[in-house]
């Protein structure tokens, strides 16, 4: 592999606290003001809680339409419903991957009184031929989430795209995502193959992990997002401690988004639209 093929650290964002849904306590980090959208993911939200208080509340049931919502567990318990008949019973180590496309009306709510609630959302944009398509839901548990295990130690978890040859169970999604979460122990260290034309981004979410950035190493703490140049590989290391983190990438979509509140489309008129249909009773 040339040096010239190898990602490097684009930028480092940190999360920002906010809240959302019933009012569940978050850390929002893309979406926010430093870092609006990574084309095509319009949204990384992390919510970790062990005071029920922050959680109980939970996501009501409100709409979606012109992008897909994938819900990833580690800890902790919610239920999925929406207005299409589909219900998921999303536990630790569980994803969930639904396209709204033109309109769909759900729910996710807290199955647990106390206890750890831990996870990701993920928001991803639609091509504009695919806002309008019939709402889609897959839902995997993680039974069903291949783990590959690495050479020298840890593992990768499989949730989109191929990693060593294994693939995700997650299929026929239009930017090709890969979506992996990766545990490195204490000395190893790891490299990512990804498209090389594709968007993608590391989140740390335990202890730090050090990024080979051309001829430095840099680290990335945990709540950090390392934004990725485009390439074909990244080298990562665990040096201290063992390090867990998620490896996101997708094919960018380079069109124009318009986006308020629960739509994204690609014009302001195609928002408005949706607003009235929602209102009509359409989605």
């Amino acid at each position: 592999m040339s040096s010239t093929s190898s990602r490097r650290i684009g930028r480092i964002v940190r999360g920002m606290a906010t809240s959302d849904g019933g009012g569940v306590k978050l850390n929002r980090v893309i979406g926010g003001h430093d870092l609006p959208m990574l084309d095509p993911f319009l949204l990384l939200d992390e919510f970790r809680s062990d005071i029920p208080g922050d959680y109980l509340a939970g996501f009501p049931e409100h709409p979606h339409r012109g992008f897909e919502t994938v819900t990833y567990m580690l800890a902790g318990h919610m239920q999925h419903g929406d207005n299409k008949g589909n219900t998921g019973d999303l536990g630790p180590g569980s994803v969930q991957w639904m396209t709204a496309g033109r309109g769909i009306v759900h729910s996710e709510m807290p199955q647990q009184e106390d206890g750890l609630m831990w996870g990701f959302q993920l928001w991803v944009n639609l091509p504009a031929k695919d806002k309008m398509t019939a709402p889609r839901y897959q839902e995997f548990a993680a039974s069903e989430i291949p783990q590959v295990a690495l050479a020298g130690g840890g593992s990768v978890k499989v949730i989109a795209g191929t990693f060593d040859g294994v693939s995700g169970p997650v299929s026929g999604v239009a930017t090709q995502p890969s979506y992996y979460d990766v545990l490195l122990p204490a000395g190893a260290t790891l490299s990512l193959n990804l498209p090389a034309e594709h968007h993608a981004f590391i989140y740390v979410y335990q202890n730090v992990l050090s990024v080979v950035d051309g001829p430095q190493e840099r680290p990335v703490q945990r709540g950090e997002l390392a934004a990725l140049t485009q390439g074909e590989a990244i080298a990562v290391g665990a040096r201290g401690e063992e390090v867990r983190f998620i490896v996101v990438a997708g094919q960018p979509l380079n069109e124009p988004v318009a986006r308020y509140g629960p739509f994204v489309m690609n014009t302001a008129e195609e928002v408005q639209q949706a607003f009235v249909d929602y209102q009509q009773g359409l989605f």
